[in-house]
């Protein structure tokens, strides 16, 4: 798939519009990438300050400057790749990546994006099946190697010989890279339920645990089903990933026995139905859902107040 860059606006430079207009593909490739948006971000600022380190001679000699751009941000990401698996030997917990919000879906229902030039990275993330949890979990399963061939060639359409100019590996390497991390991402897949379906049932299980009804969350659990918390050490959060349906329901259901005043909102979690939570009215925690047939079989439930600020800053009251 294709991810197409933001069109110029205002009556910028030509040279100029046409290298900002790289932010949203820029955004989009370092998100995949890393999983992170913070670091997404990071990395797009990065690489522009290295676009205007250069000298005006310089710039002009690049013959496609946004070539050049996704180049040095996939050398960047990989690198960070690399440290970000010793950070996260580190981490407390289970590491899941940051959850996106649908921009479009605000407090009451009542969409008010409409700025031009959005301040948040998060609206320069383009959503489809290339962000949504599942996938980008399994992407935490490959080598930098391979995640970063894998989403150049299978998700931007970057020719193998783009991208081992990027990995620093030979084109046929790259190949064969790829199609490792595409065997990953197969062998992961179930078949998952269609958008409405998936919306159906993570609305069942909303109401099914604000009436603390264990049967209920029982039936809507896979009975292999499992759920994976991340709260980093800054909050209270599962360490382990707790295994089994029944097992889900009878903590699901302690949760809201333990904590009043806690409200679930229906919310698209990066690009499918999901829940958000909130304790007396202030965001604590972004559920995303993997759902297999008429059951749900994942659970990612992220608490890490880092990963909420997206979140944090759109449904506070």
């Amino acid at each position: 798939m294709t991810i197409p860059a933001e069109p110029g606006r205002g009556r910028l430079d030509p040279g100029l519009t046409a290298i900002m207009s790289e932010r949203r593909h820029l955004t989009d490739l370092a998100y995949r990438l890393l999983g992170s948006l913070a670091d997404a971000e990071d990395v797009v600022q990065e690489t522009y300050a290295r676009w205007y380190a250069m000298s005006p001679r310089r710039q002009e000699a690049v013959r496609v400057p946004g070539a050049w751009l996704t180049k040095v941000a996939g050398r960047i990401c990989l690198d960070l790749l690399a440290s970000a698996r010793v950070r996260r030997e580190r981490y407390v917990g289970e590491w899941i990546p940051e959850p996106l919000p649908d921009r479009t879906e605000w407090v009451n229902g009542s969409s008010r994006a409409t700025a031009a030039d959005p301040a948040d990275p998060a609206d320069r993330v383009t959503l489809d099946e290339s962000v949504n949890m599942a996938f980008l979990v399994v992407l935490e399963s490959m080598t930098p190697a391979e995640r970063v061939a894998f989403i150049l060639h299978d998700v931007f359409c970057h020719s193998f010989a783009e991208v081992a100019e990027i990995v620093g590996r030979t084109p046929a390497a790259c190949r064969q890279l790829a199609s490792s991390a595409r065997r990953r991402v197969r062998a992961s897949r179930a078949s998952a339920a269609p958008a409405a379906r998936h919306a159906g049932v993570v609305r069942d299980f909303k109401q099914a645990w604000e009436a603390k009804d264990i049967d209920a969350l029982i039936g809507l659990l896979d009975p292999g089903a499992t759920l994976v918390g991340d709260g980093g050490g800054r909050v209270s959060a599962v360490l382990d990933p707790i295994e089994g349906g029944e097992r889900i329901a009878r903590y699901a259901v302690d949760l809201v026995g333990r904590a009043s005043g806690l409200t679930f909102l229906e919310r698209t979690v990066n690009g499918r139905p999901g829940l958000v939570v909130q304790h007396d009215g202030v965001v604590t925690g972004v559920m995303a859902f993997d759902v297999v047939g008429d059951r749900v079989k994942h659970i990612w439930a992220v608490r890490n107040p880092e990963k909420l600020r997206p979140w944090t800053e759109e449904l506070q009251p």
